[in-house]
């Protein structure tokens, strides 16, 4: 039923709802109150503590407007204990203030603290009455998320009309009765009443804490939607065809060429991901490992073995520098085997834009590297057998499907190719079991030897210029070094400026210094010459922007200054830090920041004082910043929980995922997916793409 079949509600209003996430009524079942107000008793004045909402009940003294830089209305109560206490309104109106006569009681609603005259309440919810006092609340009283020109008292009254509707057709219940029983846990529509409507003997703490049964009720629900969401996922993904590539010869002849060895950690990952690309069903892995830990090679080794098939790749990084990264290092170990390569971003020239495109779609180029330009309509491959998505979190569900949708073939229906994701954000068990539930995840757990953790130093910015001279010192004894100035605002222009002065500075304290610049407004071209001489030691210094974040590889460089820290999240940090401590030298950053620091602020950079591990970084991340900004969900399309947390509810991930299994296998017993669909509808409603992606 469409929220238009509600009293008082016209297109408009269903606009602001839709705005909330609200289409159907039963969405506004789903939307549950964020906090909850006690109005079931009133608190005696000399009981009241300051800081808490109470509800008491006086009689009027006096009232009267305070004039100041605005008018204030305050009015003087006193009640049954012989305690006053001011109301005080700094807007108001006429008719309001003649409200308040002398002898009336008022009943009223607000936190209580501690003013200039002793106790009040500011802008309290009230009712005034001579004789009869109106009959107290029942239940706790609700107070929802509200979005603009849509409020509480209008939200209160389309969920009871939805409620009222609930008590006469209710909800199917979703979850087998045996599990209820076992987890302790009421039924659906028990649940949607109690926090719809608390009663005074609920605990209204353990709501506060979300430890009632009633939202546990609703949490795992949730969470075993999204489990049966990802299996479904992974069934559909398992039933199509994929091509089988044999092991690599040219695999082989590439991994005896290089000048290292590969990890214990990285041999095993490559051997699991050339067992997957043996298969007939498509391959669907993700690869974790911390930065520096040798990611790309391992994808290079995937590419080949898909190459000696005669199939194609597409490697697919989020921005241009760490796509350009990728081609100069696939280059590097593929020109010698002679496997042709096409390279596609936003900034090619048409002449050679129509050269690479016709490279890739004549299937002369195996292997094509690029940014999202892989995705346009112009791109047409040949023969694609292998997707590599680099940093997969930064890509949204629709931008990746597209990429799959570019592998179909006349010759085989319901073909896809195989699929490997990479990321250096090593991501948390319990976040990887619900965000990646549907792919295969191999970690690279070791650090090629020789590696010396990097020493990390925080500091004020008032050290500023000391860190600018000591990093001139280090540059004149042969050290390489990277400033970093972040993102200070939602502006590439602004953020540009300000490695512009940076740069300024060096070269007009220190001219003799060879100093380059990085960021996002140079052309593709001009980034690629200033990232080539640094490598090749003709630059001493690379003052850059966040756009080296990701892939920039310059083993020689060792110092890593990065300025306004405090702005810079847990893995943004990380990950810049990762670009020193790849060579045999001794590496260090120093993380400076401006003062005042926020608490969060503060943590942050004290953790990565404390660790180089990026798996505890992670942790902490997901616990500063939750799941929805790690994963990079709410800019890209994925799954967002409703009213589970992947941090606060992990206790329940793990029954989810199992209860979801047993699902689906009585699902194919009784071959009817009747009770999956309920949950689908209910849960995921109009997000089709994740259940679909």
């Amino acid at each position: 039923m469409q929220v238009t079949a509600l009293k008082g509600v016209g297109e408009k209003q269903a606009e602001k709802l839709a705005r909330l996430g609200l289409h159907v009524v039963q969405d506004l079942l789903f939307h549950l109150p964020h906090r909850y107000q006690d109005k079931t008793k009133i608190t005696p004045l000399n009981q009241a503590i300051i800081g808490q909402e109470v509800l008491i009940e006086a009689s009027i003294k006096t009232q009267r407007l305070t004039q100041g830089r605005r008018p204030t209305l305050l009015v003087e109560l006193e009640d049954d204990s012989g305690t006053q206490l001011g109301l005080r309104f700094f807007h108001f109106q006429a008719t309001q203030a003649r409200q308040f006569k002398r002898g009336n009681l008022v009943r009223a609603f607000g936190e209580l603290r501690s003013g200039l005259n002793g106790l009040e309440i500011v802008h309290p919810h009230y009712n005034v009455f001579s004789t009869e006092a109106p009959p107290l609340e029942t239940t706790l009283t609700p107070v929802y998320p509200t979005t603009e020109g849509l409020g509480q008292i209008t939200l209160v009254k389309l969920i009871k009309q939805a409620l009222a509707l609930l008590k006469q057709y209710p909800l199917i219940e979703g979850l087998n009765q045996a599990w209820l029983s076992r987890w302790q846990l009421p039924a659906i529509n028990e649940a949607l009443l109690t926090l719809h409507q608390p009663q005074p003997s609920d605990d209204l703490s353990q709501i506060k804490q979300f430890e009632h049964p009633a939202q546990a009720r609703l949490i795992v629900e949730e969470l075993i939607t999204q489990q049966l969401s990802l299996q479904l996922l992974r069934q559909q993904q398992i039933q199509r065809i994929a091509p089988h590539l044999p092991a690599s010869q040219t695999a082989n002849a590439l991994l005896t060429s290089l000048p290292f060895t590969l990890t214990s950690a990285q041999q095993r990952v490559w051997q699991e991901i050339a067992d997957d690309l043996k298969q007939s069903k498509p391959m669907q892995r993700l690869v974790q490992g911390d930065v520096g830990s040798g990611k790309t090679i391992i994808a290079a080794l995937a590419a080949l073995q898909a190459a000696d098939a005669d199939y194609q790749v597409a490697i697919m990084a989020p921005t241009e520098i760490l796509a350009e990264q990728h081609r100069n290092h696939f280059a590097e170990w593929l020109a010698p085997l002679n496997i042709e390569m096409a390279w596609l971003n936003g900034r090619l020239k048409v002449g050679e834009k129509r050269k690479m495109l016709a490279k890739i779609v004549s299937g002369d180029a195996k292997i094509a590297v690029g940014t999202h330009a892989l995705f346009q309509e112009a791109v047409e491959f040949n023969r694609l057998g292998l997707v590599i998505i680099d940093e997969q979190h930064r890509f949204g569900v629709h931008q990746r499907l597209t990429l799959n949708q570019k592998a179909k073939t006349k010759e085989i229906e319901n073909f896809a190719p195989h699929q490997l994701t990479l990321t250096a954000t090593p991501i948390p068990r319990t976040l990887a079991m619900t965000a990646y539930g549907d792919l295969d995840i191999s970690v690279i757990d070791a650090l090629p030897p020789g590696r010396l953790p990097v020493d990390t130093a925080v500091l004020g910015n008032q050290k500023r210029h000391q860190v600018m001279a000591h990093l001139y010192h280090a540059c004149k004894d042969g050290v390489q070094a990277y400033w970093v100035c972040p993102l200070i605002d939602e502006s590439e222009l602004l953020d540009a400026q300000a490695a512009q002065t940076t740069f300024d500075e060096f070269k007009q304290l220190w001219p003799d210094m060879r100093v380059g610049l990085v960021h996002g407004r140079l052309k593709a071209a001009e980034k690629e010459l200033v990232m080539q001489q640094f490598k090749a030691h003709e630059l001493d210094l690379l003052v850059a922007t966040t756009v080296i974040e990701v892939g920039v590889n310059v083993p020689n460089a060792s110092l890593m200054i990065i300025e306004n820290a405090e702005r810079l999240g847990l893995s943004q940090l990380h990950q810049l830090r990762g670009r020193v401590g790849r060579g045999a030298k001794k590496s260090h950053c120093v993380l400076l920041y401006q003062s005042p620091l926020s608490a969060s602020a503060k943590a942050r950079l004290q953790i990565m004082r404390q660790t180089n591990d990026g798996f505890v970084i992670a942790e902490e991340d997901l616990r500063i910043r939750g799941p929805g900004e790690v994963l990079g969900t709410r800019q890209t399309g994925g799954m967002t929980l409703r009213i589970a947390d992947i941090q606060r509810d992990q206790a329940w991930i793990e029954p989810a995922q199992q209860a979801a299994t047993q699902m689906l296998e009585q699902a194919s017993l009784q071959n009817s997916t009747e009770e999956i669909e309920l949950l689908q509808q209910r849960w995921i409603g109009e997000k089709v793409e994740y259940k679909h992606a």
